[in-house]
């Protein structure tokens, strides 16, 4: 028997095959990173250059919810659109009938419960994309969530989806600190993503959310903190040449 051809069907050793099947579209999606800092939350993520003839801003890889929450998605883009749409109602929905403003973990907890949905019923498939949900609750909490098409979600202090996903993760491990200033998680979010673009400031995408809202950095804000981390870079591997040199 196929197992892989019905949704509902488990096969012998417990999988939902097209379950994974969304998981593997997620992994060869573009990469995003989510870094929750003292005061900051950054997103960045990797951008598909633009044809020629093409608008590139129509090509768009962060949405906004809510004012305060926004959403960075890894695989079939026309996959997050529904979901941003959908989202975007139902933080409108929250502002109407409870008159505040909906926190980071409740947008999530819906998000996460529309894809567990579409793993459960016949006629449908899994959405292929995995999220990045970041920003600030109302007591001025940065937080950073992330979901799966499986429907499950985490909350994270930083994050990749997509492409490579997990050599950043590993390289967030290594490099992240608690209670990281805006402009390190920045440079972080930037250092990041060069593991995996190679073409530089061009095809990076970085926003920054603090409680007074939020911004993005110009390319040439992006190419300044390339230059940066080069020149570290640089520096780290004069002083690993010196002793080798001596000897």
């Amino acid at each position: 028997m196929s197992y892989d051809r019905a949704l509902t069907i488990f096969s012998p050793d417990g999988h939902l095959f097209q379950v994974e099947y969304a998981q593997e579209a997620v992994r060869k999606g573009t990469c995003a990173v989510g870094i929750c800092g003292k005061d900051a939350v950054v997103l960045g993520v990797e951008k598909k250059t633009a044809m020629k003839l093409q608008d590139s801003r129509t090509m768009r890889k962060i949405h906004q919810l809510d004012e305060h929450i926004f959403i960075a998605s890894a695989g079939l883009v026309a996959d997050a659109r529904v979901l941003v749409d959908m989202a975007r109602v139902e933080c409108q929905n929250h502002r109407l009938n409870i008159e505040d403003p909906p926190t980071v973990e409740f947008i999530t907890h819906y998000i996460a419960s529309i894809q567990q949905k579409y793993t459960q019923s016949g006629g449908r498939r899994p959405f292929g994309i995995s999220t990045l949900i970041v920003g600030f609750d109302p007591n001025h909490t940065p937080k950073l969530f992330q979901t799966d098409p499986s429907g499950i979600y985490y909350q994270w202090k930083a994050n990749a989806i997509g492409r490579s996903s997990k050599t950043v993760r590993e390289f967030l491990e290594k490099h992240y600190a608690q209670e990281m200033e805006e402009k390190d998680a920045i440079k972080l979010a930037v250092k990041s993503l060069l593991e995996v673009v190679q073409t530089g400031a061009k095809n990076i995408e970085i926003l920054v959310i603090t409680k007074d809202g939020n911004r993005t950095p110009t390319v040439a804000e992006i190419e300044d903190i390339i230059k940066v981390i080069e020149a570290e870079k640089a520096e780290e591997a004069e002083k690993k040449a010196k002793p080798s040199s001596s000897s």
